[in-house]
């Protein structure tokens, strides 16, 4: 399958899509241990499943493209699911496994695609910079620079507190070290503000090496029959949407990138990336966190030279090393306790605002001068961080089109399963309630 391949150019991009995305290793556990979950063992989840997905997404589809817990269903699992729904963090895990096996299912039967594309263009653009706000704005709230309020929802906070500081300084390096194209940019600088915390007594420190830490505190932990509740069935749905964006974005990215899209715009080998993704997903639910998807981090690796699956070998050593390294990733995905009401995360805070922001760029494919495109997937964008739900966006977003389609005589311009999903989001409000 690999006869003739440059290893030194895969090797070589392999290990640059594993710099550029290796943040999840720390941010991960990060996010997931606000929801109740013990950092370790989520850390390991991570790991797994990113392993193991990179190796079937090379082996078996042999595109250069890893995998790993996306982010924004980190954030939907732990933000609106865990502390906002109230439901207990293993009958999230059980949505995700489910979600998981209808992704496994729907792959096999070739209705994925399909699925992906009664979603209007503007709309699936809307989702992706209303995340990416989402994700900035808790990345705000933890690296201190935005703060609840009294008087007001939200006020500024204090910047002259040494861990706001500190997140200032990380939110500078890296977009320098972004802005000058550094191979790895996120990784170095969460190692700056690292290295800075140590010498200013932010961070304490805890070691760089010891043996993996156990998986044993989530795996096999979820809770499937919790997710045959009504409140679940719009979880899964969004757990569904999320992952179709993210996959399907990154698999078109890569391969127009490799210049392998034909002239119908087909992708060889589309159903076993996939594939890869659904089983991802169903290993990393077993193990303890949340959807595994495809990284468009993986242009970094093509960008070097990747154009195999061999490139993914290299990828997984680098995750695989990462097991050895839980002082080190407790030091950088930690939180720092202000107070003990609150605690801020002075080094992963400033990489959630950055991801944010690149997340952001889909702004400018939204159908602005078309107000019945426009407003809905406003609605959609802006609702996700006001309203502190992925999902609440999403349904703004559904419901929206759904309505004023039909009022502007364009109604046949959405597919009837748009309808069908729109008036689930809108029985969800009617029969379950509106918190969230």
């Amino acid at each position: 399958m690999w006869k003739g391949v440059n290893v030194s150019a895969e090797a070589r991009g392999g290990f640059a899509t594993f710099l550029t995305m290796s943040y999840i290793v720390f941010v991960q556990p990060a996010v997931l241990s606000q929801a109740g979950m013990d950092f370790g063992s989520v850390m390991m989840a991570t790991i797994i499943s990113s392993v193991v997905a990179t190796l079937i997404m090379g082996i078996f589809a042999n595109y250069p493209i890893a995998l790993a817990p996306g982010m924004g269903e980190n954030f939907f699992f732990a933000f609106t699911i865990v502390l906002g729904m109230g439901i207990p963090w293993q009958t999230a895990l059980g949505g995700v496994f489910v979600a998981g096996v209808i992704f496994l299912v729907i792959s096999l039967l070739g209705l994925r695609q399909k699925v992906i594309a009664i979603i209007p263009p503007s709309l699936k653009s809307a989702i992706a910079v209303g995340i990416g706000l989402f994700i900035a704005f808790i990345g705000f709230i933890d690296s201190g620079i935005i703060i609840r309020s009294q008087g007001t929802p939200l006020s500024l906070g204090n910047l002259a507190q040494p861990p706001v500081l500190l997140a200032l300084f990380g939110l500078a390096i890296t977009t320098v070290l972004l802005a000058r194209k550094v191979k790895g940019a996120i990784l170095l600088g969460m190692l700056s503000s690292l290295v800075l915390g140590l010498i200013t007594g932010v961070v304490k420190y805890q070691g760089i090496f010891s043996l993996p830490p156990s998986v044993s505190p989530t795996f096999l932990r979820m809770d499937i029959a919790g997710v045959f509740r009504p409140e679940m069935v719009t979880v899964v749905l969004v757990f569904l949407f999320m992952d179709f964006f993210d996959t399907v974005g990154t698999i078109v990215a890569v391969a127009e990138r490799m210049g392998i899209v034909d002239d119908k715009g087909n992708i060889p080998r589309a159903g076993r990336v996939l594939l890869a993704d659904a089983v991802g997903t169903v290993v990393g639910a077993l193990f303890g966190t949340s959807t595994v998807t495809s990284f468009i981090e993986s242009l970094t690796g093509v960008a070097e030279g990747a154009k195999t699956g061999l490139a993914n070998i290299f990828t997984s050593l680098g995750f695989l090393a990462c097991m050895f390294l839980y002082p080190l990733v407790k030091m950088v995905g930690g939180g720092y306790q202000l107070s003990e009401t609150v605690t801020l995360y002075p080094i992963t805070g400033p990489i959630l605002i950055i991801v944010g922001a690149m997340m952001a760029t889909s702004f400018r494919d939204i159908e602005w001068k078309r107000y019945d495109e426009a407003i809905p997937a406003f609605l959609a964008m802006l609702g996700m961080p006001l309203t502190y739900s992925i999902s609440n966006g999403l349904a703004l977003g559904f419901i929206s089109y759904a309505v004023i389609k039909p009022l502007v005589g364009k109604g046949k311009e959405l597919h009837p399963i748009f309808y069908i999903v729109a008036a689930i989001f809108l029985a969800k409000y009617i029969f379950i309630g509106f918190s969230y």
